[in-house]
């Protein structure tokens, strides 16, 4: 079986094995870093998500937030430093699309933070009519909320006052105010008289599901012998049906025996 193996068929067959174990096994990373990367989120939720606000400035400075603080629950004091908010399309909410409204917010040392007020359904002429929302209240705000990192900008070319992400660089862009290093997801305000404003539709608790990324990482890893034991199979039918064909038992080799031709005369002198 070995020196069949070692025909060029077969050679190739085995290259194609060890490239399809290789493909498997980081396929197999890939989902199992799905996972853990899930599973290091459901943990800091649970270490951040209800524990006490810590002041906004101790969490967040001018340089990206760190990934161990995201979700750490943060309050602040200050006044909305616009009067209308910034609309972030596509933004899903209950499994309903919609545009997510943020605004900066100006806290008491002068420093901006950008602040994710809530949700609001598209209108029903679609994504490109804004529908009518509350507007961020005036005078002194009190808020409690969710540390949370800039996310990736896509390069849209949207309509002034549009974003297609929670950027941060574009956010300070179209506001013109320089922003900290991470946004704010809105939990409450209330305002210097004690009363809460009206605000947009909070948005869902974080998903804490974990997916089935370990399930497929232990499926394509499991994958990864199937293709040095089709090989196995493939040579070893192989041998077997040359065996048939030389009359010879199951695995008596793979050189099949060529039967002796007999001359008609030597049948007539027999």
């Amino acid at each position: 079986m070995l020196r069949r193996l070692l025909t060029p068929r077969w050679l190739g067959a085995l290259a194609l094995a060890v490239l399809a174990a290789f493909t498997c096994y980081h396929l197999g990373q890939w989902q199992y870093g799905r996972y853990v990367y899930k599973a290091e989120r459901n943990a800091r939720l649970d270490a951040n998500y209800r524990a006490e606000p810590l002041p906004l400035t101790d969490v967040l400075g001018e340089g990206p937030l760190p990934i161990t603080e995201q979700w750490t629950r943060v309050t602040a004091t200050g006044a909305y430093a616009a009067t209308d908010h910034l609309y972030v399309r596509n933004r899903p909410n209950g499994g309903v699309y919609g545009f997510e409204l943020v605004t900066p917010f100006r806290l008491l040392d002068g420093s901006v933070v950008l602040v994710d007020r809530g949700w609001v359904a598209n209108a029903k002429e679609g994504a490109d009519v804004l529908p009518s929302v509350p507007l961020p209240p005036r005078g002194q705000v009190t808020l409690t909320g969710w540390a949370l990192p800039s996310e990736e900008g896509r390069g849209r070319s949207l309509p002034k006052g549009q974003l297609d992400a929670i950027n941060l660089a574009e956010a300070g862009k179209a506001t013109g105010e320089p922003l900290l290093g991470g946004y704010v997801l809105l939990q409450d305000e209330l305002l210097a008289s004690g009363g809460s404003p009206a605000r947009p539709q909070a948005l869902e608790p974080p998903d804490r599901s974990l997916g089935p990324h370990q399930a497929y990482a232990f499926q394509w890893w499991l994958t990864m012998p199937l293709g040095f034991v089709l090989v196995w199979f493939g040579i070893r039918r192989e041998l077997r049906l040359e065996a048939e064909e030389a009359g010879a038992p199951e695995g008596a080799g793979s050189t099949p025996v060529t039967p002796k031709k007999v001359r008609i005369w030597d049948e007539e002198d027999g």
